[in-house]
């Protein structure tokens, strides 16, 4: 059976140790002129224009002027993101190669992002991994600010790609937050919940997935629940 096979970005395939949070944080201090404290925000499951917009009204600035203010505020987000990820910042998770490699090499996957990076982060923080190019399709944070519109959005790029039609388990989304699980829900797709971010695989499996994994390490066994 053909498989579509989406990929969450950030504590799933890698951790980039911050490098988002601390090139978001000045990219809004570069564009709006403030800063302040999360007190409790969590950037996780969320896209990064939703974070801007968020983080922004939430220090005092006028949600008109964040709005006007977007997209200059996420072209310098990339670029402070460029130099915040640059060495060898960027840690590939136990397993990922592996797993990313074997699937990409199956002819029965088509392998794909699914991500609240905007388009141009996601290529900035995948670029250190050597795995970057094996993803054909992606859904991104610049499509949409809302996280339950991208699974849509990648279904359709990667059946014009391919011309084939994916629908229900035959689409595959991994990733490590609760809103991962949920954003495919209304496509019936099936969720492995992988706990490499902040939530346990206690917290993850009470959001229902198909299959939670402490991590990725044990990739075959992880493989072969995605071909299933």
């Amino acid at each position: 059976m053909q498989r579509l096979v989406l990929f969450d970005i950030d504590c799933t395939l890698i951790d980039a140790h911050g490098a988002g949070g601390r090139a978001i944080f000045a990219a809004i201090g570069d564009t709006f002129g403030v800063t302040g404290r999360l007190d409790g925000y969590t950037f996780h499951g969320r896209t990064d224009p939703a974070i801007v917009h968020d983080l922004a009204t939430r220090w005092g600035v006028p949600p008109e002027r964040v709005a006007a203010g977007l997209g200059e505020c996420l072209r310098r987000y990339v670029a402070r993101l460029r130099d915040e990820v640059a060495g060898d910042r960027v840690e590939v998770l136990p397993g990922v190669r592996e797993l990313v490699t074997a699937l990409a090499a199956d002819r029965r996957v088509v392998l794909g992002l699914l991500t609240g990076n905007v388009a141009e982060g996601a290529a900035v923080k995948l670029a250190p991994t050597g795995v970057a190019s094996l993803f054909k399709v992606g859904a991104y944070g610049s499509d949409s600010s809302r996280r339950p519109d991208l699974p849509a959005i990648a279904v359709r790029r990667a059946e014009r790609l391919t011309g084939r039609r994916f629908t229900g388990k035959e689409i595959v989304v991994v990733g490590d937050t609760p809103a991962d699980i949920g954003c495919g829900a209304a496509l019936g797709v099936k969720t492995i919940a992988v706990a490499t971010g902040t939530h346990s695989v206690e917290e993850l499996a009470a959001h229902a997935p198909d299959h939670v994994f402490p991590d990725l390490s044990d990739w075959r066994a992880v493989y072969e629940t995605i071909i299933a």
